[in-house]
C-alpha cells in the first residue's frame, strides 16, 4: 500500500460530506477525516460501524450499581449498623429505600468516569501526547479528507478538485 496520501481541504461541512459520498462511491480509501466541530452524517458517509459505547456505558453502571450495593450493605448493615430514629438496621432490604440516591449517584458516577477513561483509550488519547493534526486551520473553520493515493495521484488530484476541495497537497504518510 501506498505511503502517499492527497490532503483535500474544504471550507464547508455539506461539500465535505458529498465528496465523502463521491470518493467512496469511486472506489478510493479514505484515510482520515479532520473537521473542527462535528458534522452530523459524516461517519455513515465515511462508512464507519455505529459505536459500541452505550453497550459499555450500561456495563460501567451495572458495576455501579453493584458497587453501591455492596458498600452500602457493608457499611450499614454488617460492619456498623447503628439505629437512625428507630429505623432497623439488620435488613438490606428494609433500608433500602434511604440508599436509593446513592446506588444513583454511584451508577453515575461510574459510568460517566468510566466512560472517559474508556474513549481516552478508544481513541489513543495518551497523558503527555502531542496532537498530530496535519493542519491546524482544521481547528477552526477548514475541514480536511486524507485520501490515500494508489498510483493515480494525477486523475484522485483532479477528481477531488472537482469534489469542491479548494486546496490540495499530497504528503508521505507517517
Amino acid at each position: 500500500m501506498s505511503s502517499k496520501v492527497i490532503q483535500a481541504m474544504y471550507d464547508d461541512d455539506d461539500v465535505l460530506v458529498a465528496a465523502v459520498k463521491k470518493v467512496r462511491e469511486n472506489g478510493n480509501h479514505i484515510e482520515e477525516v479532520f473537521t473542527p466541530f462535528p458534522v452530523h452524517g459524516l461517519d455513515k458517509a465515511m462508512g464507519l460501524k455505529e459505536t459500541r459505547l452505550a453497550i459499555t456505558a450500561f456495563i460501567y453502571g451495572v458495576i455501579g450499581i453493584s458497587f453501591a450495593v455492596w458498600m452500602m450493605n457493608y457499611m450499614m448493615i454488617d460492619d456498623w449498623p447503628q439505629n437512625f430514629g428507630g429505623k432497623p438496621n439488620f435488613s438490606y432490604a428494609e433500608n433500602m429505600p434511604a440508599f436509593v440516591p446513592i446506588m444513583f449517584e454511584l451508577t453515575v458516577f461510574f459510568a460517566a468516569h468510566l466512560m472517559v477513561l474508556t474513549f481516552y483509550m478508544r481513541s489513543k488519547i495518551w497523558p503527555f501526547q502531542t496532537a498530530h493534526n496535519p493542519d491546524p486551520r482544521t481547528t477552526s473553520h477548514m475541514f480536511l479528507m486524507e485520501v490515500i493515493v494508489d498510483g493515480n495521484e494525477d486523475e484522485l488530484s483532479s477528481f477531488l478538485k472537482n469534489s469542491g476541495a479548494v486546496e490540495l497537497k499530497v504528503v508521505e504518510k507517517k
